[in-house]
């Protein structure tokens, strides 16, 4: 079978251990006779599942017991209306735009609570996480809301922001178990599957107990983050066949070492494909060194003519979805837990050999 490292930015490579057991047990998941597709979600069989992936999760991220963890649906671009749904109370909530998906967020937003953007990166075309003694915060707002790797534009936050007393949320759907992360300092962290978690289809919110509290009694039970919680993220069919894969996954970084050991190696392969750029004239990247994203790469041709060619001979090399978001154009290379070192090291060794027939 022909080798294929894909470096879409979602739905995104997954771990080939991972795909195996899959298949491995799809008719027949640990002597049911059945898939695990098939059996009921509310059944023996599969609350083991759900339970194992929920437990594994805790230890990776080192959840603590104060902290719900739910299994959702919708994406990430749900939470951006369930959050002031369930968070704001009929106060202002405010936000840091640094890229799409926070841009995207502060527009559903909008449409349930007041917001304020208490920082903008828009003036300089989304390069950088801006240094938070810039910010222009309020006295009093629901929460702070971030997304903690803008996916599109590459840009990641090097620091977790300082919030006082109010509840800072995070959208991590692109960098969520690449690395450790302080559970404690969120208030909220939310992060569709489809990137480092597993398939589309299911979405990952952790909150802290205290703030289910806040979910209006008049929302849908769909909708409210307490009903979800009470109901162990069961008020309907979940998707199950993503949960099973995303227990998996969880499964694999606990095989690997934990979220330790993935951190050095991504910082690995981050290292090693922008210093392919940084020491080419024919490649640029345009985000600001301190912060560039250990996930999704962004880099352009010194001749966006050539963008064509290079997309067509990486495809025959086996370099699949390296085309950048249509919104910005050039490259993009999502480089998430999946994606082994020698992938990179593959696109490297294309993007010399590129340039030299280019010159």
């Amino acid at each position: 079978m022909r080798r294929v490292f894909n470096f879409s930015a979602g739905p995104a490579m997954l771990p080939e251990p991972v795909l195996e057991q899959a298949r491995d047990e799809m008719l027949d998941w640990h002597g049911t006779g059945m898939s695990i597709m098939e059996v009921s979600h509310r059944g023996k069989a599969f609350l083991s599942v759900a339970q194992q992936a929920e437990s594994d999760l805790r230890d990776l991220l080192k959840i603590p017991d104060n902290y719900e963890v739910l299994f959702m649906q919708g994406g990430a671009t749900l939470q951006f209306s369930l959050i002031p749904m369930n968070l704001a109370g009929g106060m202002s909530a405010e936000y840091v735009q640094t890229g799409t998906w926070s841009k995207k967020a502060i527009t559903a937003a909008r449409k349930i609570c007041p917001v304020e953007i208490v920082a903008d990166t828009s003036a300089t075309g989304f390069d950088r996480a801006p240094d938070q003694a810039q910010w222009n915060r309020g006295a009093s707002a629901a929460y702070l809301h971030y997304c903690m790797n803008e996916t599109i534009h590459g840009v990641e936050f090097p620091f977790v922001p300082e919030c006082d007393d109010r509840p800072l949320v995070a959208d991590c759907s692109s960098n969520i178990l690449s690395r450790p992360m302080p559970v404690e300092k969120f208030g909220l962290i939310y992060a569709g599957s489809q990137k480092n978690v597993g398939p589309a289809g299911l979405t990952l919110v952790i909150v802290r107990k205290d703030l289910l509290d806040r979910s209006p009694e008049s929302l849908p039970d769909m909708l409210s983050y307490r009903k979800v919680a009470e109901g162990d993220s069961m008020v309907n069919t979940p998707p199950t066949y993503s949960w099973y894969l995303a227990g998996l996954v969880f499964q694999w970084l606990k095989a690997q070492g934990g979220l330790e050991q993935m951190e050095r190696r991504n910082r690995r392969k981050a290292a090693m494909l922008y210093k392919a750029i940084d020491e080419s004239s024919f490649y640029s990247n345009p985000v600001q060194t301190s912060s560039r994203s250990l996930m999704n790469v962004a880099f352009t041709l010194s001749d966006s003519g050539l963008d064509g060619e290079f997309l067509k001979q990486a495809e025959e090399a086996g370099l699949a979805g390296l085309k950048g978001h249509r919104s910005v154009g050039g490259m993009r290379a999502s480089i998430y837990n999946a994606m082994p070192e020698e992938g990179v090291d593959a696109l490297v060794r294309f993007m010399q050999e590129f340039e030299k027939s280019s010159a």
